[in-house]
């Protein structure tokens, strides 16, 4: 049962992000769609600037988090290109007298 509620839990990191993704984009596109379909009117629109920030950041924030997510469970897994891998720290170098 404990299994159950962990993968359940799991499934909503990522559902959360993807919700608040899909939203952001819906205000985005319905910002702009608002100000380029009023042109013609007696009265230009107005731009709603917080509407649009606002989609923006639920946009790439969502879009941030589930792709940090896919790359660290990549990266655990060794999927990723070698230089994303993680850091090795070096030995550390003999002296230069040969000595220890």
């Amino acid at each position: 049962m404990k299994q159950v509620i962990a993968r359940f839990i799991a499934v909503l990191l990522l559902v959360i992000p993807g919700v608040s993704a899909t939203y952001g984009f819906l205000l985005v596109k319905a910002t702009l769609f608002d100000y380029f379909s009023g042109f013609g009117a007696e009265q230009p629109p107005d731009f709603q600037w917080l509407k649009l920030l606002i989609g923006l950041v639920l946009f790439f924030g969502g879009v941030a988090f589930i792709a940090g997510w896919i790359f660290f469970r990549d990266r655990k897994r060794n999927y990723v290109a070698p230089r994303f891998k993680a850091k090795r720290p070096r030995p550390p170098r003999p002296d230069r007298d040969g000595s220890q």
